[in-house]
């Protein structure tokens, strides 16, 4: 076994100041990823123009492309030596152009026809890349802000107070913003409200690098061998069963998220009414899920200091896929119910993906520990990768099951259409995530495993 290499006198717990900035960069990323999971199928379908069969077919084909990239992406950070760490600098070098093509995504030159196709393809496609170049190196660095995993726990529900921050932001102001911005002028409105949040995301992108640091080091004299790195990964059985829950999460989520609008404009058909607040009943709706999401995270630490995160990550995903459920059979005028319904799955869910998220650290810990070697942005890339393969399953599936249950934009829908998203906001997210359920109970790393595989890791690091 090869010796592990922590820098030397590492502080496990991590202040503030250092997690607040940490979860700064998750909010930045979630200006544009919460802007694509709830807006980007309307917008394209509604406001842009272009047929959902055609949306979802890009969908498919721009994000299987784009997932293939986060491991290279991964190998590629794991060999930078910088002074400033291995993956902090990507945070300050690639700020600016994932704030250009995020913007560029929504500024519609004023192509027809196919022209709008070829210009969908290009800034997708473009966006997606700079997004895996500064989320891979992003989401790694959490696995180096501390050798300890209940720190790195906390680390997590910190990012996912600010991940959820930033989508509340989106679910609350970005369908008046585009209102107010764009005159009534939807396709104006995207454009000068995601350059609002381009800039944002340039500057909190900037403050989390300033306010990190990387205390974890690979072992020292660890080969690089690219081939041998990714057949570890595919024997690192806990990662392969996390990346099977990460799929189905994201599918179900990104699912849901891409036909909320759909569903409160078609089937519920008073969306647009305006009810608290200055919000319409879709961004109250979107908005609150956010909120409880936020809050759940707030119970993380009092959870898991109590019950086996794999256990509690289990039984919580299990009560939002029945939430998911029960909204198949709620009458579409009851929307006091919908909303009680939704805050309490959102609830559940917030702690959900901020427990499995730190659970990569835990991996990386075993895969070194197995292998002797540490291969931290090679993990946390291919967890990205199996959450841009869920985004690309829910992005094909949603503009195809739109398109054959035969949806119309900006038309009254045949019940068949209204029947096809009534399923895609209910009965099939719930599956998919039935499906992350099963998962995470066959997760194999429990408290006991994790504490055992930190000790061995102390002690490798305390052997001349």
């Amino acid at each position: 076994m090869h010796q592990n290499s922590i820098s030397s006198g590492p502080r496990t717990r991590l202040s503030f100041a250092e997690n607040f900035g940490f979860a700064l960069g998750d909010t930045a990323s979630n200006f544009f990823f919460q802007t694509f999971n709830i807006f980007l199928l309307y917008y394209y379908t509604d406001v842009f123009g272009i047929d959902a069969a055609v949306a979802g077919t890009m969908f498919l084909v721009t994000r299987l492309w784009d997932a293939v990239n986060d491991p290279i992406m991964g190998l590629i950070a794991d060999r930078t030596e910088t002074r400033w760490g291995k993956y902090r600098p990507y945070l300050l070098w690639m700020a600016i152009p994932y704030g250009i093509c995020g913007y560029l995504l929504f500024a519609n030159p004023g192509l027809e026809g196919a022209g709008k196709v070829v210009y969908a393809y290009v800034t997708y496609s473009m966006m997606m890349m700079a997004y895996t170049a500064i989320n891979v190196p992003y989401s790694s660095l959490m696995g180096v802000l501390s050798p300890s995993s209940h720190a790195r726990t906390i680390a997590s529900n910190f990012r996912f107070i600010g991940a959820y921050g930033g989508g509340l932001l989106i679910s609350m102001y970005v369908r008046g913003l585009v209102e107010k911005l764009g005159g009534g002028n939807e396709l104006l409105g995207f454009q000068y409200t995601m350059g609002l949040f381009a800039v944002a995301s340039v500057i909190l992108f900037w403050i989390t690098f300033l306010t990190t640091m990387e205390r974890v080091r690979p072992p020292s004299g660890q080969k690089q061998n690219v081939r041998e790195e990714l057949g570890e990964l595919v024997a690192n059985r806990p990662w392969i069963i996390l990346f099977f829950a990460a799929v189905f999460s994201t599918t179900f989520i990104v699912m849901r998220d891409s036909v909320t609008i759909h569903f409160f404009k078609y089937v519920v058909k008073s969306g647009d009414e305006t009810v608290f607040w200055g919000m319409d009943r879709t961004s109250l709706f979107l908005s609150s899920g956010k909120l409880m999401m936020m809050l759940g995270i707030f119970c993380v630490g009092f959870l898991v200091r109590r019950i086996d995160k794999k256990g509690l990550a289990t039984a919580l995903t299990l009560i939002t896929a029945a939430c998911l459920f029960s909204f198949y059979f709620i009458p579409r005028e009851m929307y006091a119910l919908m909303l009680a319904v939704n805050c309490i799955g959102s609830f559940m869910m917030g702690p959900t993906s901020a427990i499995t998220w730190s659970m990569y650290g835990d991996v990386a810990d075993y895969g070194q520990l197995k292998f002797g070697r540490r291969s931290t942005g090679l993990i946390h890339s291919a967890s990205l990768f199996s959450l841009k393969t869920g985004s690309m399953l829910a992005g094909f599936l949603g503009g195809q099951m739109l398109a054959w249950f035969g949806f119309a934009a900006n038309q009254e829908q045949s019940e068949r259409s209204v029947a096809g998203i009534m399923l895609m906001f209910s009965i099939v997210p719930a599956c998919f995530a039935v499906c992350k359920g099963i998962a995470l109970w066959i997760y194999p790393l429990n408290r006991s495993r994790v504490l055992e595989i930190e000790k061995e890791l102390a002690k490798e690091s305390s052997r001349p």
